[in-house]
């Protein structure tokens, strides 16, 4: 079996497995095995190697810009709310940081419209989300509004009703408020943690749980905090549960967060494509996830989620912008430098039959 397929590889008529520029593994192999896939599907041959190039990226990072800055109201308006909301989460945290307390009618009203403004504009928010930096400044407030907001879209898949995908919500903001007590040098280090200091960051669910208890939260809510880090097998802490002993909220929120983290930058490892960390999180190495609940992530956010730069095969550049709603594996794309007859920023529906997403583009091409 060859390394690289010469056009793309696909598990089923919709859903696209890899690209050509990408490897086809013997790893990747197994996770499909694992996930008793059978079959894939390809036009192209497999071959050893990959060879082929794409045309020079210059001035694609301008293309961008400019289409982001088309889009008008609509991503202005989920600009300034996604920035209001950090600022709403960082002075959440100061607040609690300082001994004062916080009320849960008060923060799932601020939930509530964020679950309303996902659901009436997830594609901008979204694509907003994707160009927050999360320096060290705001670290907790944006990784704890980035989880909220992915935890809120995997609620929304799996149809919670909306008291419950509150309740999620809030726990997914607060999942981590714990941290607050730490020194920030322990989770925002590029240098390896001492013993103590690894037991004071696996400690921070407790303190998460402790807080939210003290404050008269939901005791899902609590619960939700103690258990994101409880993984399927039972490698999780700070209790080591499995499987069904881990609340539902607490799966959809450690789905969240691990993506959250792996597609972003830290001072110790460089952020992942969105492209990448899905799949990632699809291999579920060691089964650590709840499978229904990265299947949710998949299908909502497509293999290729939203804000990622990609590679058309007709050798256009562009962005994903949606999730096609009637084929959701094959995302939306907005093709960079094209405009409707009204002057409009150009979006196909990629599919299998027509223009298909060959590779995400790599940072390099973009800059």
């Amino acid at each position: 079996m060859g390394s690289f397929f010469s056009s793309p590889a696909y598990l089923d008529e919709n859903f696209i497995l890899t690209a050509p520029e990408v490897a086809y593994s013997q790893e990747l192999n197994k996770t499909l095995q694992m996930w008793e896939f059978r079959q894939i599907y390809s036009d192209g041959e497999p071959q050893a190697e990959y060879s082929g190039s794409i045309e020079d990226a210059a001035g694609v990072e301008g293309l961008a810009e400019k289409s982001l800055l088309s889009d008008g109201e609509e991503i202005n308006d989920a600009e300034k709310f996604y920035n209001d909301f950090i600022k709403y989460v960082d002075n959440l945290f100061n607040t609690v940081a300082k001994s004062k307390d916080i009320h849960f009618s008060g923060v799932a009203q601020r939930v509530k419209e964020l679950c309303d403004m996902t659901r009436e504009n997830r594609r901008y928010l979204l694509r907003v989300m994707k160009s927050d930096p999360a320096d060290s400044q705001n670290y907790n407030a944006s990784h704890a509004t980035k989880s909220a907001i992915i935890a809120i879209i995997i609620g929304s898949f799996i149809k919670l009703p909306p008291h419950r995908l509150i309740e999620l919500g809030v726990a997914a903001l607060l999942h981590e408020i714990g941290m607050i007590k730490l020194p920030p040098q322990t989770y925002m280090s590029n240098r390896a943690l001492s013993p103590q200091e690894r037991k004071l960051i696996m400690g921070h669910p407790i303190l998460s749980y402790n807080i939210l208890k003290g404050l008269d939260f939901p005791l899902v809510v609590s619960i939700a905090a103690l258990e994101h880090h409880e993984r399927e097998n039972g490698s999780g802490y700070p209790q080591k549960l499995t499987g069904d002993k881990i609340s539902l909220y607490a799966k959809i929120i450690a789905v969240a967060c691990s993506y959250e983290a792996l597609t972003s930058s830290r001072p110790h490892k460089d952020a992942k494509d969105g492209y990448t960390g899905m799949l990632d999180l699809l291999k579920n190495e060691g089964k650590q996830y709840d499978d229904t609940v990265v299947k949710a992530l998949v299908f909502s956010f497509s293999i290729y989620p939203i804000g990622l730069y990609v590679l058309l095969s007709n050798g256009r550049k562009g962005q994903v912008v949606d999730v096609n709603p009637e084929t959701p594996k094959f995302p939306r794309v907005q093709i960079f430098g094209e405009l409707t007859p009204d002057g409009k920023n150009k979006v196909i529906d990629t599919s299998q039959a027509g223009i298909h997403i060959d590779r995400p583009l790599q940072k390099e091409e973009i800059v």
